[in-house]
């Protein structure tokens, strides 16, 4: 009996808190939204997409700064972890489930968020309550449905008709605005589908994000056709040609000779001899570039200052001293740092729709539990720097934990962030408790 009754105060607190949560994001915020647009016209944005993808395949420099993005911003890897031991072993396994496989799409993930300024993502739940989560490009969703009044109110999201003849997709609800990804399905039953949208380089009153190649592509054509002209220049400016003069008695004297030496062309480094009525000349192109050097840094400054990353990053030395080099990474790190505080809080908010929609099937799951998504230190000097400081400041947490003031979990803790690590301190600890009890074998 007291089972039942915990069972059903369990339900009825979740359908509480689902009716609160809906009930504030549907609440009128009090304010109208701006009424006019600031949204690119929609052939815009899918050609400036388009044009985005097309850079990242065939441009070795656009490739790159998606790539340093992605490599800042992911790192070593991001770990998922919450204060419930039941929310905490539910994001082990959808993370590392094999059909998400997280850890390794989350790669592709930053490489679209960066690359077409914007990313969609359906969830879908099987029975047994794990959510797989599918990421769909931006070209493929043809509208977006906002609140009337709150465009930051995101409601639903239209799919582009397919190639089928007289097929129209059909709307999928947005995971954010209906917290129980579809309060609609059966107590005990798993949501239907639904969507959520991330976007970067939003300007207020938008809904659709931008690419951060969207201002480099005009200068990454630019600086393409440049090299493009500067090869085709150093090509002909290495070509020649003969020029023989001699006194001929006739024209077809003259084509005898021509045809003479077009058979029989001299070889580089040969020796021709020839007597006074007969002299050879070589006709090669002047083509001056004193500035190209200039010319091509300063469209590469260009360039690198639209991407916010330092010229060195391009494998551009454009400066001898590692000094100026560290200094002007630091605006760049700072950028990739805001990247990745972006990228950490939408894994939190996906991990979240999946808690949500597993608590859908296990009544008893704590929805509301804490979940943080931790990520890896951007620069591998700053690791340095801490793994030289950490036996110091381990020694003295050493001291603590033997007084008993901390216990082992926030030793290890301490221990693995002066390393730069992101580690399951739950499962270190679980390993750890596993070789005592063994004797000291695993």
């Amino acid at each position: 009996m007291n089972l039942d009754i915990r069972t059903a105060l369990d339900r009825f607190t979740r359908r509480l808190r689902h009716a609160l949560r809906v009930e504030t994001v549907i609440v009128d915020p009090g304010f109208r939204e701006f009424t006019g647009t600031r949204e690119r016209e929609s052939w815009d944005r899918e050609e400036l997409q388009r044009q985005a993808l097309e850079a990242w395949r065939y441009n070795p420099i656009a490739r790159r700064i998606v790539a340093l993005t992605t490599e800042y911003v992911i790192g070593g890897g991001i770990q998922l972890r919450s204060p419930n031991p039941r929310v905490h072993a539910f994001l082990q396994a959808w993370w590392r489930n094999p059909l998400n496989d997280c850890p390794l799409r989350a790669l592709e993930w930053c490489d679209e968020l960066t690359r077409s300024g914007e990313i969609f993502f359906l969830l879908s739940t099987d029975a047994a309550g794990m959510t797989y989560v599918r990421a769909v490009p931006a070209l493929q969703i043809s509208a977006i449905e906002t609140s009337a009044n709150d465009t930051c109110q995101e409601i639903a999201y239209t799919f582009k008709p397919a190639d089928v003849p007289g097929w129209e997709g059909s709307p999928w609800l947005d995971a954010r605005t209906h917290p129980a990804d579809g309060l609609e399905a059966a107590e005990g039953c798993a949501p239907p589908p639904a969507m959520r949208h991330y976007a970067i380089n939003r300007p207020v009153g938008a809904v659709h994000g931008e690419s951060d190649l969207a201002p480099l592509l005009r200068w990454l054509s630019r600086y393409t056709n440049w090299l493009e002209d500067r090869a085709r220049l150093n090509r002909y400016r290495n070509s020649f040609y003969f020029v023989v003069k001699a006194r001929f008695t006739s024209e077809t004297e003259r084509r005898a000779r021509q045809a003479l030496l077009n058979s029989n062309p001299p070889t580089p480094g040969s020796i021709l001899v020839a007597d006074s009525s007969e002299s050879w000349e070589v006709i090669s192109p002047q083509l001056e570039s004193h500035e190209a050097a200039a010319d091509g840094l300063a469209i590469k400054k260009m360039i690198a200052a639209g991407a916010g990353i330092p010229l060195h990053f391009l494998a551009e030395p454009e400066s001898s001293t590692r000094t100026t080099a560290e200094s002007a990474g630091g605006p760049a790190f700072r950028f990739f740092e805001q990247r990745q505080t972006f990228f950490l809080r939408m894994v939190e908010d996906l991990a979240r729709a999946a808690v949500r929609r597993y608590g859908c099937v296990n009544q008893r799951l704590d929805v509301e539990a804490a979940i943080e998504a931790i990520g890896t230190d951007l620069s591998s000097r700053d690791n340095a720097a801490l793994a030289e400081a950490a036996g110091e400041v381990l020694e003295s947490w050493l001291g603590l934990y033997d007084r008993g003031l901390v216990d082992a979990a926030e030793l290890l803790r301490m221990a693995y962030r002066f390393a730069g690590e992101a580690v399951d301190l739950d499962e270190l600890l679980h390993r750890a408790k596993q070789k005592h009890h063994s004797g000291g074998e695993m």
